[in-house]
């Protein structure tokens, strides 16, 4: 079978967990086997996988429809994570979800990362078949090198005995960097370092603010990838995401991968995987969130690295290419 994988404005949107994603699908389609194309010229292919919703990729689908290719939609996008993000976001929130139901209900099946996804989807009236795949990790990209954590440590001159917490994401509300400047304050003695950027342009004027005014123990270096982005995943002491919604939270599988303990808030998108004290901590409150850092920081809670390098272990590529397979095979038939 060939598959014409689609993603529109690839080069925008690479930097945020969707782009990412669309990278984990082309390895995990080489790892089973499946060959690809991600010319949506091509009118050789049998199966349309398209992961995007912009002007484009409708017609993308008429087009495979006229072919008589079946198509899936990767149901990456939701209104719930939409909003709280771009500046008038929840304004557009509703017009988006139509757009996205009227999208999704061209395909013949959906996949989508996580249950909890699924659950959304299937509440917006959705009826046909959703799959709940993740969007995987690849573990060897994130084995744990020594070469990584010093580089890491040496570009942003941290101190033997100084202890560092990292989180990543775009810079909205919603993946909670406001909370993570208000931990961070309370926590002077404490190094905290978010990875990330999006343009000054798309956020709301009280996230520059906070941006602007935040304490000085924070850094925001921005885009980061390539071996020190591991080396952070890796070296720091924790991991600290208390986003407040996602559909699954690549940067949280990424830190498993990378045996990191995750501090992370007690959201629906980990309900398949997160057992609090054992694979991750989970927190509900910045007073929380606190107290669960300053315990993992001094040693008085046990690090999750290993269980939580588990957690990543079953979504790895391999494991994704393979399911992915399953679902393009029952498709054809």
């Amino acid at each position: 079978m060939k598959v014409l994988l689609y993603f529109e404005d690839e080069q925008l949107i690479r930097k945020s967990g969707v782009g990412r994603a669309f990278e984990h699908q082309k390895r995990a389609l080489a790892s089973a086997g499946i060959e690809y194309t991600t010319d949506p010229r091509s009118t050789d292919y049998d199966i349309l996988h398209i992961n995007t919703y912009g002007v484009n990729s409708g017609f993308v689908v008429r087009k495979a429809r006229q072919l008589g290719k079946p198509v899936i939609y990767h149901a990456h996008s939701t209104k719930e994570d939409f909003m709280n993000s771009f500046r008038l976001s929840n304004v557009l929130a509703p017009f988006v979800k139509y757009r996205l139901v009227h999208l999704y209900n061209s395909a013949d099946v959906l996949i989508t990362p996580t249950p909890y996804s699924k659950r959304l989807l299937e509440s917006y009236g959705l009826r046909l078949p959703i799959y709940a795949i993740s969007n995987g990790i690849d573990l060897d990209a994130y084995e744990v090198k020594p070469s990584n954590i010093s580089a890491f440590r040496e570009y942003f001159g941290i101190k033997p005995a100084e202890k560092v917490v990292i989180g990543v994401g775009l810079l909205f509300e919603r993946k909670g960097i406001l909370d993570f400047l208000e931990v961070a304050r309370n926590m002077p003695d404490v190094r905290f370092i978010w990875f990330g950027d999006i343009s000054r342009l798309l956020l709301p004027g009280k996230i520059l603010n906070a941006i602007d005014h935040c304490s000085d123990n924070v850094i925001f270096p921005g885009y980061i990838t390539g071996n020190l982005m591991k080396g952070a995943f890796a070296g720091a002491d924790a991991f600290f995401f208390p986003s407040y919604e996602e559909n699954e939270g690549i940067v949280v599988l990424e830190a498993l991968a990378s045996k990191q303990t995750a501090v992370i808030r007690d959201i629906g998108a980990y309900d398949a995987f997160a057992v609090n004290g054992k694979n991750c901590y989970l927190g509900h409150n910045n007073k929380e969130f606190e107290t669960i850092l300053r315990r993992v920081l001094d040693g008085s809670l046990p690090r999750t690295d290993e269980q939580g390098y588990l957690v990543a272990k079953e979504r790895s590529i391999d494991e994704i290419g393979a399911q992915l397979r399953a679902v393009y095979t029952s498709l054809l038939k």
